[in-house]
């Protein structure tokens, strides 16, 4: 793929043009990535082509600072964000404006990857007041290290993809409540007896209608056969490396 950035913080009058003329067509993809800096990228997959802003208060990178990043990029354009990658623990200050302002003009996203830098780092309330206010259409990915099992942050049903790579706080109850094709959780705190039971609900269509694919990073699979499918009826179909159950 060729690519060309731009690092700059205050874009002129006719680069917002250019912007708002590539991405008026369908076929460009929006990817907006907020972390240290805040970048915006335009991507062409039809040409293999990409363009790259960057909005930095580095006086050593090549372009246009300013001390306030986020003032720089919210100017740029109100068009359909396909994929917001943010790490929450980066601008701190700025994360509850940064998300009312994309709840406010863009109202949605297509897919959210959740990051923080340092695992120290306390960023339930944010991800929280993100998860409640900015709405996710098709795919969730948090690799977020949240402190509380009582986390109060809203997950969406009907996502085609869910992944939870630190789900500790994710427990029996909350696992009820996610409903969506495709869901991967790891270190989460629910027993065998309460993976067996809801196995038994999700085969009686009594939970989860929308589930295709669950994958756990169980320890051992003979260990999973013998204390949490030991009264469910299953076949494994696939004796490689990557096990699949037929129920």
């Amino acid at each position: 793929m060729r690519s060309f950035r731009i690092n700059f913080s205050m874009i002129s009058k006719r680069t917002k043009a250019v912007t708002k003329q590539m991405t008026s067509y369908s076929t460009h993809l929006i990817q907006l990535i907020i972390g240290e800096e805040i970048e915006v990228w335009i991507h062409e997959p039809k040409y293999m082509t990409a363009c790259y802003y960057m909005f930095t208060s580095k006086e050593e990178m090549n372009g246009k600072v300013v001390e306030n990043t986020w003032d720089g990029w919210n100017q740029l354009f109100k068009e359909t964000i396909d994929i917001l990658s943010m790490t929450l623990d980066a601008l701190v200050d700025y994360n509850v404006s940064i998300i009312d302002f994309l709840e406010t003009n863009w109202k949605s996203v297509n897919d959210c990857n959740l990051f923080q830098s340092e695992d120290k780092n306390d960023v339930d309330e944010h991800a929280a007041y993100l998860l409640n206010n900015l709405k996710v259409n098709n795919k969730i990915h948090s690799y977020l290290d949240i402190k509380n099992v009582n986390f109060d942050g809203r997950i969406p049903k009907n996502l085609n993809e869910l992944r939870i790579e630190n789900s500790h706080w994710v427990g029996y109850e909350r696992l009820l409540e996610i409903d969506c094709k495709n869901v991967i959780i790891e270190k989460n705190r629910i027993s065998n007896e309460q993976w067996n039971l809801f196995i038994k609900k999700w085969i009686a269509v009594e939970t989860h209608s929308n589930l295709e694919y669950l994958q756990l990073d169980y320890r051992e699979i003979e260990e999973f056969r013998a204390l949490v499918l030991h009264d469910i009826p299953h076949e494994v179909v696939d004796e490689g490396v990557k096990r699949t159950f037929k129920m």
